[in-house]
């Protein structure tokens, strides 16, 4: 047996140990590369994002790199539960930790925030997301033309609020966002930008879209986690007794499922049209365009056993002159919603995520939205 051959067989025993078999980064199950100079296992993605910074992190490919013996016994020294130990010994609760499912500039900026800067390796660092207030530039998509100009923003921990200037030394914001109705979340290819974030509030009770971006990924990062320790701050003052891990799912949340549908109208007797459907948990919104500010029209997704349902196809007699064919029908106390999807696993994807929001227990908040939103309605 050559000295490679066994080089790789005992990295395969190695990658047997307790934490080796998902990539120490994002979480990908069997990961197939190796950090030689930090002694982690990481994914073929999160590999690439190690490159960028060689004189930290040399990465080799399980199988395909020639691995020196002392490399070797590094990485059976080391691992990823110890090395997640020392890199990620205080990361603060509410620092959004990316999965494998997650954009690049998430992955990135987790990856420089660990190795490169350190961040998380003292316990008494203080960090810049908990300064109380952060102020500066980003990129908003204009409302009605689209265009990205440059826009100030200003995130204050005292007044629990984001608020936004269209010129610098404004004195009046444009708007002022409360954070408790804030969700914040990636979302580069609608954006059409790799930092692109889209933050959602409300205001008066309807749900209002802002298209964010910094050229700078760890300026945009900073920016979202910033937002979340302030979110987690005014959360422990409305909810003294919970823990954090409670309170943690409250925070900014990605959206359950986005696509297109066609959908008709109340009749149910008109065309069915095109749309861009979000499921955020409950509410499932519908756009006429990705970037619109508002939503055109909102569906609450209740508990089952209160009259909420979905099931595949449409009702008999109902005149589908839309091109698509695989038919949903969601019943609700008060109308039924029809809509059609382009292929049946699209349909069957969007089924799934509807069935698990209608089977899940309501929480009082959720009774109340649901409260204000049959009355809106």
């Amino acid at each position: 047996m050559s000295a490679n051959e066994r080089a790789t067989r005992y990295l395969r025993e190695i990658l047997q140990k307790p934490g080796n078999d998902a990539c120490a980064d994002c979480g990908a199950p069997d990961p197939t590369w190796g950090s030689c100079s930090l002694g982690v296992f990481v994914c073929l993605a999160c590999s690439g994002i190690h490159r960028n910074f060689p004189d930290i992190s040399k990465v080799k490919s399980l199988s395909l790199s020639r691995w020196e013996d002392h490399e070797v016994q590094f990485m059976a020294e080391n691992g990823n539960e110890l090395m997640r130990s020392k890199y990620e010994a205080a990361v603060p609760v509410y620092y959004y930790k990316p999965t494998h499912k997650d954009c690049q500039v998430l992955r990135e900026q987790w990856i420089r925030a660990k190795y490169e800067r350190k961040e998380f390796s003292n316990p008494g660092n203080s960090f810049i997301y908990e300064k109380g207030t952060r102020d500066g530039m980003l990129m908003k998509r204009g409302r009605d033309n689209g265009q990205f100009l440059s826009r100030r923003f200003v995130l204050s921990v005292r007044e629990g609020t984001l608020k936004y200037f269209t010129k610098y030394d404004a004195k009046e914001p444009k708007a002022v966002i409360k954070v408790d109705t804030i969700n914040a979340t990636f979302q580069p290819e609608k954006i059409g930008n790799p930092n692109g974030l889209q933050i959602t509030y409300l205001k008066d009770y309807s749900t209002r879209n802002i298209f964010v971006y910094h050229d700078n990924g760890k300026e945009i990062v900073d920016w979202f986690n910033s937002i979340r320790a302030v979110q987690l701050h005014y959360l422990k003052v409305a909810f003294p007794g919970a823990t954090d891990a409670e309170l943690i799912p409250k925070l900014t949340r990605n959206f359950l499922k986005e696509g297109c549908m066609e959908k008709t109208g109340p009749r149910q007797t008109e065309g069915f049209k095109k749309r861009w459907f979000t499921l955020d948990h409950r509410r499932l919104m519908y756009f006429k365009d990705p970037l619109d500010a508002f939503a055109k029209g909102e569906v609450f997704l209740g508990n089952r056993d209160h009259g909420y349902n979905a099931f595949p196809g449409l009702p008999a007699g109902t005149h589908c002159n839309g091109t698509w064919q695989h038919g949903i029908t969601i019943e609700t106390p008060d109308r039924w919603f029809l809509f059609t999807c382009e292929t049946e696993s699209d349909q069957q994807d969007w089924l799934k995520h509807f069935n698990d929001v209608m089977s899940a227990q309501m929480s009082p908040q959720e009774y109340t939205m649901e409260a204000l939103f049959r009355h809106r309605h």
